[in-house]
């Protein structure tokens, strides 16, 4: 912006667009100081650099104003964990299906998680064998991203709801 310009000639532009051409960086510094403007370089890569007479400090806010709006419309991806062990009871993972399939209507991914405790290490298929029994429960609504994975001392599954 203004003297952080170190080019000889920019090809220059007025903000309402319409175009000076190419004109020395001394000659666009006089036109903008003349119209109480600035001197911005917007792409300075280009052959010559392209710069534009600008009031500044509204581009900046224009600028920060787009940002603002694009971080409005992210979705952000929810993703629920729910905990499960090797030796869960069947109406205890029935219960958590239930929490699931209501996090999966709602949007959320949901990472299922078998911890394997002490001497369960010794047998991680067991926590394989409860994910794979929780699966035919929910697939009628949801995809599997990622299936089930040994990790550390977890088994994680990792499910999205359908499209």
């Amino acid at each position: 912006m203004n003297d952080d310009i170190r080019v000889p000639e920019v090809r220059c532009n007025l903000d309402g667009g319409e175009s000076l051409g190419i004109i020395s960086t001394d000659e666009a510094m006089e036109k903008a100081n003349e119209l109480g403007l600035d001197l911005v370089l917007i792409a300075p890569q280009a052959k010559p650099p392209v710069a534009k007479i600008m009031d500044y400090g509204k581009f900046k806010y224009q600028e920060e104003k787009k940002l603002k709006e694009q971080r409005k419309n992210q979705t952000k991806i929810v993703v629920k964990e729910i905990k499960l062990s090797v030796k869960i009871a069947e109406n205890d993972v029935a219960y958590k299906v239930k929490h699931a399939r209501e996090f999966l209507e709602k949007g959320y991914h949901v990472k299922f998680r078998v911890f394997l405790k002490g001497r369960e290490m010794a047998h991680p298929e067991a926590a394989k064998e409860v994910l794979e029994h929780v699966w035919p429960m929910i697939e009628d609504i949801s995809t599997m991203e990622k299936p089930p994975k040994f990790e550390g001392r977890y088994y994680n599954m990792y499910i999205v709801p359908k499209k």
